[in-house]
C-alpha cells in the first residue's frame, strides 16, 4: 500500500513539475521579456530599447512547444515556430519558445530561438553541444522556406538562447556567448562577417540575484523564475526596476506561475512525508503543515491535503498545531 502511496505521490509531483516548466515557457514568452534577453544578450538590439525590440522587430506571437520538426518528418519547416524534435533514431528535442525578427540596421529576419531549460544544467550530455545541433538544424531547416537549390547567399542568422536555472556554482550568474569567427592560418583575408556570422549561442546561466546590478537580465530572470519569491514582490521589480508593464496576459502568466510553485513545493515535501511514513517516522509533519501554509495561503486542510495527510489522522494534527 506505501508502495503505490508513493508512487502515486511520485506521479501526482511530476505533472506539477510539467505544467510549472510549461506555465515558466509562456511566461517567457512574453514580447517584454524577450525583448529584454534581446537587448541584453543579442549585438543587433543593443542601441534599441526595449518598447521598440518589442513592438517594432519581434515578428507576430512567440510560439511555444506547438509544431513537431524532425529529420524523419516530411514537412521540416519552422518558420516563427517552436519545435519538437521527434527523431526516431536521435530521441525528442524541444524548440522551447521560437519566434522570428528583424535586425535594426538591415531589416531582415533573423532566426531566433529562445530555450528555457528547467532541468539542472548537468545533463550526462554537454548543453552547448545540444545548442549547437539546435543551430544547425534551424540552418537546414531554412532549405526550402528560406532558399532553394544553390542560392546559400539567402541563408539566414539563428540564434539560440538558453537559460540555465540551475547551473553549477563555478556558471552561475554568467552570460556566454559562442559564434563562428575568421583566423587567419596563412596570409591575411577579410570576408564579410555577414557571410560566415550565422551561428550564436547564447547561455545565461542564473544563481542568487542579490549582488547583481538592478537592470540586470540575470537579475531579471532569475527573480521571474524563483520559486520562492512571491507574486507581488515580482510584480513590484518589473514595473520599478524594468519598467515592464503589467498586461493582462503577463498577471495571468505569472500568476499561474506562482500558484504551480507552490504545488511543486508541496508535492515534494508531501513526497518526503510518505516516505517517512513508510520508514516509521512521523516527526516534522507539524512542522510541514505549518510551513506551508506560512509561504502559501492555504488552510491548515488545504496543506494536509496537498501533503497527503490520511483523513484518520488530521483531528490529531489540527491539534497539535493549536498547542503549538
Amino acid at each position: 500500500m506505501e508502495i503505490e502511496t508513493t508512487l502515486a505521490t511520485e506521479i501526482q509531483a511530476a505533472g506539477e513539475k510539467a505544467k510549472y516548466d510549461a506555465a515558466c515557457k509562456r511566461l517567457l514568452s512574453e514580447k517584454s521579456i524577450l525583448a529584454w534577453i534581446m537587448k541584453s544578450c543579442l549585438e543587433e538590439y543593443r542601441d534599441c530599447t526595449i518598447v521598440e525590440i518589442a513592438e517594432k522587430y519581434i515578428e507576430g506571437q512567440p510560439s511555444v512547444d506547438s509544431v513537431p520538426v524532425s529529420p524523419d518528418e516530411t514537412n521540416p519547416v519552422i518558420l516563427g515556430m517552436c519545435t519538437e524534435d521527434a527523431s526516431i533514431t536521435e530521441g525528442t528535442v524541444t524548440y522551447d519558445i521560437r519566434f522570428s525578427a528583424y535586425a535594426p540596421t538591415t531589416g531582415e529576419p533573423i532566426r531566433l530561438i529562445i530555450n528555457v531549460e528547467a532541468q539542472n544544467y548537468t545533463t550526462g550530455y554537454p548543453l552547448l553541444k545540444r545548442a549547437i545541433y539546435y543551430c544547425s538544424r534551424m540552418i537546414s531547416a531554412q532549405y526550402g522556406t528560406e532558399f532553394t537549390h544553390s542560392h546559400y547567399e539567402r541563408i539566414r542568422k539563428v540564434y539560440s538562447i538558453w537559460v540555465c536555472a540551475s547551473p553549477p556554482q563555478d556558471h552561475q550568474n554568467t552570460i556566454t556567448r559562442y559564434r563562428m569567427t575568421e583566423e587567419n592560418l596563412v596570409g591575411s583575408v577579410k570576408e564579410e562577417l555577414k557571410k560566415y556570422d550565422l551561428i550564436t549561442v547564447v547561455m545565461l546561466c542564473l544563481g542568487d540575484p542579490d549582488g547583481l546590478e538592478q537592470d540586470s537580465i540575470l537579475r531579471l530572470l532569475s527573480v521571474l523564475l524563483s520559486d520562492e519569491t512571491k507574486k507581488e514582490k515580482k510584480k513590484q521589480i518589473l514595473r520599478d526596476d524594468f519598467s515592464i508593464p503589467m498586461t493582462e496576459t503577463l498577471e495571468r502568466s505569472l500568476t499561474t506561475v506562482c500558484n504551480l510553485s507552490e504545488g511543486v513545493e508541496a508535492r515534494g515535501i508531501a513526497k518526503g512525508l510518505v516516505q517517512g511514513r513508510a520508514e516509521g517516522r512521523a516527526e516534522g509533519y507539524v512542522d510541514s503543515i505549518r510551513n506551508l501554509m506560512a509561504n502559501t495561503s492555504w488552510s491548515a486542510d488545504q496543506a494536509m491535503t496537498a501533503l497527503g495527510v490520511p483523513a484518520g489522522d488530521r483531528q490529531k494534527y489540527l491539534e497539535l498545531l493549536a498547542k503549538q
